[in-house]
């Protein structure tokens, strides 16, 4: 079960500006997606997994989100990592099974306890 709407309220609201600092220490990164309905540039921090050539993406509250869905009708998004600012694209939604290997062992048990089945995968261009 993804996290409760309300909490990603909070963080979008006072957490995310001090997640944007760490944005160069992966896997920490800053991801920037144009809304889907604004046309606006949002700049968010999450964690982004390498795996085959691209990055995975947990999904902490759920595929429904606005970044998410953003980024899914644009057909990709711009990401932050390691120093680097990298165009990624053909963005899809994956269970965990498919993407399981390529999540670093200390994120697992964590994803696991919290019931994070969805993913988000895109690939570098």
């Amino acid at each position: 079960m993804p996290f409760p709407r309300w909490l990603a309220k909070v963080n979008k609201r006072f957490t995310n500006r001090y997640l944007l600092e760490l944005a160069d220490q992966p896997p920490f990164a800053a991801l920037h997606h144009r809304g889907r309905n604004s046309g606006e540039i949002y700049r968010i921090p999450l964690n982004a997994f390498p795996c085959d050539g691209g990055f995975v993406f947990a999904l902490t509250y759920g595929s429904h989100s606005d970044w998410v869905q953003n980024v899914l009708a644009a057909g990709g998004a711009e990401l932050e990592y390691d120093g680097q600012r990298l165009v990624l694209t053909d963005p899809h939604l994956v269970s965990r099974d498919q993407v399981q290997r390529c999540l670093p062992a200390t994120t697992v048990v964590p994803l696991g306890l919290l019931r994070v089945r969805e993913f988000l995968t895109m690939r570098r261009l």
